[in-house]
């Protein structure tokens, strides 16, 4: 069992800067890879960034490349998400999510590879 707490996600202006944290507790944290996800009104839940169990691999959504960028502290158990020059369009409901499948360096980009998911912070942009 993985137990996912996201936090920071709050009303920013467009061009300002956020981070948002995900709390890990349960399972080892360095057994599994976290993704973290978007979705916006009316459209599906989207792919933003991923971070291997090592941390030494990531990987990112064309439309956050340079802008955003994922990091995890295995010794607070808790994953990044550095977020910069914010844009209207980032405005959505961001989840963290744990693959216990992944393997050591690997980046899961698809939802359905993740088991375990936190229950979201808001994020919106306004321009």
């Amino acid at each position: 069992q993985v137990q996912l707490v996201e936090s920071g996600g709050r009303l920013v202006q467009a061009g300002g800067s956020l981070r948002l944290s995900c709390a890990a507790s349960g399972r080892t944290f360095s057994t599994y890879a976290i993704g973290w996800f978007r979705q916006a009104p009316g459209k599906e839940r989207e792919f933003v960034a991923a971070i291997s169990r090592s941390g030494g691999a990531t990987d990112y959504a064309d439309s956050v490349k340079g802008r955003f960028t994922i990091s995890r502290d295995n010794a607070e158990n808790t994953v990044y998400l550095q977020m910069n020059s914010l844009k209207p369009e980032d405005t959505g409901v961001y989840y963290c999510a744990a693959d216990i499948g992944a393997t050591f360096h690997s980046t899961p980009v698809r939802p359905n590879e993740y088991v375990y998911w936190g229950q979201g912070t808001q994020v919106t942009v306004s321009s």
